[in-house]
């Protein structure tokens, strides 16, 4: 044990139940500061719990009991770090989670069941899953609110069995076990009626398949309220559409106004737009530092975080940009230290296509068993146009484009182009060697290209790994199933030896 890194067998402290054998020793200082910010963790959900109406969604809705493995995600998703790395995990994924909190909070709080707080409820807007919430910038009387996020996405994330439940009541409902697990989990949760019964309206989109907008409809019918579909253009990056885009984004703010009485605020769109550019303008530093040979924001630090500012914040909470330059000056400094991702850096790799929910912390694996390090993904990799904030009417086609770049629609859906031919242009970009392919048994947009990867990735000599997962059903693909399809790849193909052998086979099937 010691304060380096890869000092200590990781996989020694696994024993086969849901918490490890002991917390990783780090070195002192190390230790003491991530069993601080541990604590501090324990804090927010218990100040969280302790207001009434949250209290009462505990009891209530059964997903709910997933978040007391909140602390174990971050055990897991700082495995191995040390110095600059340790620093930026813990300073982005924990505001995510007090955003989170907050959030819910907001939720039961007008929840007929919980909080019934009427004048509330009549203030809020429900948005779907994967669903942008920009729109609502221009509605500052309004609150911006997704059930299904904590519900279904989230619960994944925390732990792998999270919907197991769901699915099954979805499955008996006779749904087909092969549709993708994300509507599924989402109409299981309809099914058992465990979605707060708020909103005044909802704004649902035509996100990535023919299984989300049949959750879409689900959730339509379950909420009870009135209810927008965004038909968003599927070839977004055509010009011919993007008229079509914009009218639609006008199209959705005039239902808000219509259903709320509230009118569209230009001038509080535009500030919150500015705060939005300004978040973006920290992640293109974050990805210029990245091009580097000593990447400093990889991984699940940048792609969970990104996603929380990118769909669901939105530059509507300051907060956020004020993370982004702390986030900044953490990943200069671990720049001019020359800090190193892992014990040893191997491969520089990019993520592609919709990785797993319920192992998000692969990517620490890769780092720290294979010395694989995961600079970008695919979710990730969406729009960084900048906003016009002085111009109606170019702001209007801007925002269309930004929602027609959401997370799991930006590349899923567009075409070869952005599904496939952009790939190549980041592995370029990024001066990566390596590809790591999610391939999620239940997305059948993404599966179409599987033989055109394959060629691609030979002409353009990048190794391209495949990893196969059930998305959010561990049982179809278990995170062993995982490193295992990357275990055979590193030693058959590329003759390599594991930095961290004792990683290579854990027993983690019960693990939360």
């Amino acid at each position: 044990m010691g304060k380096s890194m890869g000092s200590e067998p990781l996989g020694k402290l696994y024993n086969g139940r849901k918490a490890k054998r002991r917390r990783e020793w780090r070195g002192l200082k190390d230790t003491w500061y991530d069993y601080v910010h541990w604590l501090g963790i324990w804090g927010t959900l218990i100040g969280f719990v302790l207001r009434p109406a949250n209290l009462k969604a505990f009891f209530r809705y059964r997903w709910m009991v997933n978040y007391l493995a909140v602390p174990d995600f971050f055990d897991r998703h700082t495995e191995g770090m040390r110095g600059t790395q340790l620093r930026v995990a813990r300073v982005a994924l924990e505001l995510v989670v007090r955003d989170m909190c907050k959030s819910m909070s907001v939720m039961f709080r007008a929840d007929p069941a919980c909080g019934n707080d009427k004048k509330l409820n009549e203030k809020l807007v429900v948005f779907d899953e994967n669903m942008m919430s920009q729109i609502m910038n221009g509605f500052p009387n309004l609150k911006w609110v997704s059930v299904e996020v904590p519900a279904v996405y989230t619960c994944a994330m925390m732990a792998q069995d999270g919907v197991l439940y769901y699915l099954d009541a979805a499955q008996e409902y006779g749904i087909p076990n092969d549709v993708c697990p994300m509507p599924a989990a989402e109409l299981g949760v309809a099914l058992k009626g465990d979605y707060p019964r708020i909103g005044r309206c909802a704004v649902q989109c035509n996100t990535t398949c023919d299984g989300s907008l049949m959750g879409n409809g689900i959730m339509a019918s379950c909420m009870d309220i009135p209810t927008f579909q965004l038909a968003v253009p599927i070839r977004h990056d055509e010009d011919s559409v993007q008229q079509y885009a914009a009218e639609e984004i006008l199209n959705a703010i005039a239902f808000i106004e219509e259903q709320t009485g509230e009118t569209f605020d230009w001038n509080a769109f535009f500030e919150t737009m500015k705060r939005f550019n300004k978040e973006t303008e920290q992640l293109l530093e974050w990805y210029d530092i990245s091009r580097t040979p000593y990447p400093q924001i990889t991984g699940n630090s940048l792609s969970l975080y990104r996603y929380a500012v990118y769909m669901a914040a939105g530059g509507r909470v300051d907060d956020f940009l004020k993370t982004d330059h702390k986030l900044t000056k953490l990943a200069m400094k671990g720049y001019g230290r020359k800090e190193l991702m892992a014990k040893q850096v191997r491969h520089r790799a990019i993520t592609w296509g919709v990785q797993s929910a319920y192992y998000t912390a692969f990517g620490i694996w890769l780092q720290n068993c294979w010395g694989i390090v995961p600079l970008v993904d695919m979710l990730t990799l969406c729009s960084t146009r900048m906003i016009d904030t002085e111009d109606k009417d170019k702001a209007v086609y801007d925002l269309a484009y930004l929602y027609e770049k959401m997370i799991m629609r930006s590349r899923s859906n567009g075409g070869y182009e952005v599904g496939v031919a952009d790939l190549w242009r980041f592995c370029e970009s990024f001066h990566v060697d390596m590809v790591i392919m999610y391939a999620h048994m239940g997305c059948k947009s993404m599966s179409g290209y599987h033989g055109l990867f394959e060629e691609e990735a030979r002409a353009h000599g990048i190794h391209l790994v495949w990893a196969t997962h059930g998305l959010m059903d561990a049982r179809t693909a278990s995170r062993k199933d995982m490193r295992t399809e990357v275990n055979r790849y590193m030693r058959t193909v590329l003759r390599e030896e594991p930095l961290d052998a004792s990683l290579e086979d854990i027993d983690d099937e019960l693990a939360w």
